[in-house]
């Protein structure tokens, strides 16, 4: 069973990765075994984290380029040479609002980052996942999408319109759910394995108000907001041969919210 959950000689392309939860995600299959291709739009966040990884004791090196922008991401994929096993698309930006605040460009620019971008990484990699397959007999996608993809947000739980959730960010991680079962079902006769996994509240303690996180700990089963490094256990066990006949899943890692 250990070996089951093992990544060693696999290589993980962890998209957002500089972000709260992508660096958990990162921590994670690193320590799997996995060599992480840390990718952000900012080399100085992109080399911190590798810096910090690699004080660990794990293997990380550099993907910079910005997964909005096509042409950035054609070009790493023809100039890097090495293998990729395991894809985490994991990035996404945006702003907060509701339906009457927002507009048609914010639902677009939501749905480029989240779903878009997965689909162009996966074109671009679609030779390395396969190569995966022949070599080692499994690639793995998966992607990051949100327990707002599932169900809706409670605006009463919100101080403001202007700092709700907003309609754009569910709608694109949904579709991103929808495309993961698409691609499931798309690949899943080679060899090639997509799932998703939507957290629920994971507050960043360095950006939320103690009061909001008892509101949010208030609507939580277990009682409590989930902890940045619980999400490690979910990606290693998705991105390893330990969840081997687990293809065009949702894991939900939300202590239960959309239990209710």
């Amino acid at each position: 069973m250990q070996y089951s959950f093992s990544l060693n000689e696999k290589v993980a392309l962890v998209t957002g990765a500089t972000g709260y939860l992508g660096r958990e995600m990162c921590i994670g299959l690193g320590e799997a075994g996995a060599n992480i291709l840390v990718n952000s739009r900012s080399e100085e966040n992109a080399q911190a984290l590798v810096s910090e990884l690699k004080s660990k004791g794990l293997k990380a090196e550099k993907a910079v380029f910005d997964v909005s922008v096509e042409q950035e991401v054609e070009q790493f994929f023809l100039h890097y040479s090495g293998d990729i096993n395991i894809i985490v698309n994991n990035a996404y930006a945006g702003s907060a609002g509701t339906i009457e605040s927002s507009n048609g460009q914010f639902y677009l620019d939501a749905f480029d980052i989240s779903v878009v971008s997965a689909h162009n990484i996966l074109q671009k990699a679609l030779p390395k996942l396969r190569d995966s397959v022949r070599r080692v007999g499994d690639a793995s996608v998966i992607n990051i999408a949100s327990m707002y993809g599932v169900v809706s947000p409670d605006l009463r739980i919100y101080s403001s319109p202007s700092g709700s959730n907003p309609p754009f960010y569910g709608a694109a991680k949904a579709a991103l759910i929808q495309w993961t079962k698409y691609g499931a079902c798309e690949f899943g006769k080679e060899g090639i394995r997509f799932n998703s996994i939507s957290p629920g509240p994971f507050p960043n303690p360095e950006t939320n108000n103690v009061d909001f996180r008892k509101v949010l700990e208030n609507r939580v089963p277990l009682g409590r907001v989930g902890h940045s490094e619980e999400v490690k256990g979910p990606v290693v066990f998705l991105a390893s041969s330990a969840s081997s006949f687990v293809n065009g899943s949702n894991l939900k890692v939300d202590g239960g919210w959309t239990a209710w």
